[in-house]
């Protein structure tokens, strides 16, 4: 027997889809034809998650989309919809291509009798693991339909964060990128200048101004081999940190650094809050949910920690003492932690407080601004002031013997 995926027509001539099992496509015929249908078009059915070559190969649909369908599905669920024809629905709705033929895929599958969680499995990079996790907890639950709709509030805010962070982010990189043209440009195009005109006035050249003169030279000389060594070093980095050493090294990093580190212990801990109280409000396991909280932690510096905490917990540590162990989340939290712990409500204390800590986050990003930005603009100016008092400082010496 064999599982097929065909189009048919019926008598009013709609056109009708679906999936049948049937030894041949001459079988399949008969079977549907005994349902008044008509085959029209038959192809054996793999299930297999749809080519992933319009995503850049990343298998990955935009949050937003993923947000919306957790919203439309909570709400159909709400009202009593049934889960396929939940699924049918959306999976008629204005998503991009890709989405759509994923969410086809796996209407068929639950229609050929898969639930839902084992139907979301196969397609792994579209629906993390964090989602198919509270997925699995709202059937087992039968609290479906919270779930969806805390999922959707979980990724919209998710989304504000990385917003936060990206508007944080890019005001010090425009600096930066500022800062860097600036003694380009003036290095190759003005400083050469100066240099000619000094040489006709046959003024000696020497500390600060000699040094940039030599930089300028340099670079004009062999600016060839500076932009090819610039390029090799950047494609050894962008490749480094392809690998899971280097992802690991640079979460390292930012987890160490001075301002980036608030940052990125205040995101993980907001994350991890939400998704931990939305697991164990679901009614998870202590231990499953750490291990189903684990993927929302984007540092995998922070993530490892955390997984050793799981492990002090598994074997009969209590929550606050594994945290502090670890050193890894702020004091507020532990403090929270605690409390749930002492009032056996940690779920309501985590959902109560997950107001306070994006807050902190996104107080968080507004120091990392107001810190940031005074110093880039410092940098730039040293850099612009070391250039023209380089470049002036002859010419002043020439003021000065009149």
């Amino acid at each position: 027997m064999q599982k097929y995926k065909y189009t048919a027509v019926n008598l009013q001539n709609q056109k009708i889809k679906g999936t049948f099992i049937a030894k041949d496509e001459k079988d399949l015929a008969e079977q549907l034809a005994k349902q008044s249908l008509f085959l029209t078009h038959a192809s054996i059915y793999t299930g297999n998650t749809p080519s992933a070559f319009f995503t850049l190969g990343t298998g990955k649909v935009p949050m937003s989309e993923l947000t919306t369908f957790c919203r439309q599905f909570a709400i159909m669920l709400t009202t009593h919809v049934p889960l396929l024809d939940c699924l049918d629905i959306l999976k008629n709705q204005p998503f991009s291509s890709y989405f759509r033929k994923i969410l086809d895929v796996i209407y068929d599958d639950v229609k050929s009798g898969l639930v839902l969680s084992e139907a979301l499995k196969k397609h792994a990079k579209v629906f993390p693991d964090f989602f198919r996790s509270m997925v699995y907890v709202g059937e087992m639950s039968g609290r479906l339909e919270l779930v969806f709709n805390s999922l959707a509030d979980y990724y919209e805010r998710d989304a504000s964060m990385r917003q936060k962070l990206r508007a944080a982010m890019a005001y010090p990189i425009m600096l930066l990128f500022m800062t860097i043209g600036i003694a380009i440009l003036m290095l190759t195009m003005v400083v050469p200048k100066f240099k000619e005109a000094m040489a006709d006035m046959e003024v000696p050249i020497e500390g600060l101004t000699k040094a940039v003169y030599d930089i300028s030279d340099f670079i004009m000389e062999w600016w060839t081999l500076i932009l090819a060594c610039v390029m090799i070093l950047g494609i050894i980095i962008f490749l480094y940190l392809q690998t899971e050493k280097g992802k690991y090294t640079r979460d390292v990093l930012l987890f160490k650094m001075p301002l980036i580190r608030t940052i990125q212990v205040n995101t993980v801990t907001a994350r991890f809050a939400r998704a931990f109280a939305l697991l164990l409000s679901s009614g998870m396991d202590l231990t499953d949910a750490m291990e189903a909280a684990e993927v929302v932690m984007t540092n995998r510096y922070m993530k490892k920690r955390f997984h050793i905490a799981t492990d002090y917990v598994r074997h009969g540590m209590s929550l606050t003492n594994a945290f502090e162990s670890i050193d890894v989340f702020p004091s507020m939290m532990i403090k929270m932690i605690t409390i749930g712990e002492k009032t056996n409500s940690l779920d309501d204390v985590l959902t109560r407080s997950c107001s306070f800590f994006d807050a902190q986050l996104e107080s968080s990003f507004n120091s990392f601004s107001s810190k940031i930005q005074p110093i880039m603009i410092l940098i730039m100016g040293l850099v612009v002031g070391t250039m023209f008092l380089a470049i002036y400082s002859p010419m002043l010496s020439i003021m000065g013997n009149f």
